[in-house]
Parts: C-alpha cells; structure tokens; sequence
C-alpha cells in the first residue's frame, strides 16, 4: 500500500513560514481538487495519477519519496 505523506509536509511548511497551510491552498497551488487531495490525505489505498504527485512534489519543493512511502500489507506479503 503506498501511503501519502501529505500531512507532514504540510506540518513542515507551517512550521517553516510560521502560519497555517490549509488543504485548500495547497489544493488550488498545485492545481489539484479539493476532493482529490483530502481523499489523498484521509482514504487508505487511494489512487491518483502521476501527474498529481508531479504537482505536490513542485508544490512542497520535494522528492517523490519525501511524499509516497511503501508500506507491505499483510496481502502483500502473501503474495511474495
């Protein structure tokens, strides 16, 4: 399952610029919907395009691994 690391790097940009992010700035920043990036944000397995990633990691000034993360599910492992 990949899991999106949205949350934390919304964190860090607060943190950074010292004021609160919403999802809806980052959302209209990098031109991705609202719904889209909150099902990101909250469903587990969600899926998006690339082309998704490709405007957070522009966005968040970051690597793809700095947003994605592997995580092995119990399926995934009976699957190996």
């Amino acid at each position: 399952m990949l899991r999106f690391k949205i949350k934390e790097l919304i964190a860090k940009k607060e943190f950074e610029e010292g004021r609160r992010v919403t999802i809806g700035e980052v959302a209209e920043a990098a031109g991705i919907h609202r719904m889209t990036l909150s099902k990101m944000i909250n469903q587990r397995g969600c899926n998006t395009g690339t082309e998704n990633l490709d405007r957070l990691c522009h966005f968040f000034g970051c690597q793809i691994a700095d947003l994605v993360e592997y995580i092995p599910t119990t399926k995934d492992k009976e699957e190996w």
